[in-house]
């Protein structure tokens, strides 16, 4: 065990105590919402502007849920960006925006899929 992962001492106040991210962390989430950002973009086009066939309220729901998880993402990638997100508590928080916009691209994947077994 190193000294970086101790435990801060009885003595030491929260300022002092505090530390960074390990290194990797933020690559990490850099390089993940990037993955699921590119799979994002790609299906909506592919799904939404080339698939044959008329669109329905539920093609519509689709493409809107879908829409706003990019914009999640998007704010993901922003936010993991920011010089602040070395803290833990920052970063905590850009990866509850991570799981929320990846829930909403689930939903909206199924949302297509229920779409294109309709019609």
């Amino acid at each position: 065990m190193s000294s970086d992962d101790s435990p801060p001492k009885a003595g030491q106040t929260e300022t002092t105590a505090q530390r960074g991210l390990p290194s990797g962390y933020r690559q990490g989430i850099i390089s993940a919402v990037i993955v699921v950002l590119g799979f994002s973009l790609v299906f909506l086009r592919f799904w939404g502007f080339e698939l044959k066939g008329a669109w329905d309220a539920t093609s519509v729901a689709s493409a809107v849920v879908i829409g706003i998880s990019i914009i999640g993402q998007l704010v993901t990638l922003w936010r993991s960006l920011q010089l602040e997100d070395d803290t833990p508590a920052v970063y905590r928080k850009t990866l509850r925006w991570f799981l929320g916009s990846t829930i909403v691209l689930i939903l909206g994947l199924g949302l297509s899929s229920v779409s294109l077994f309709r019609s």
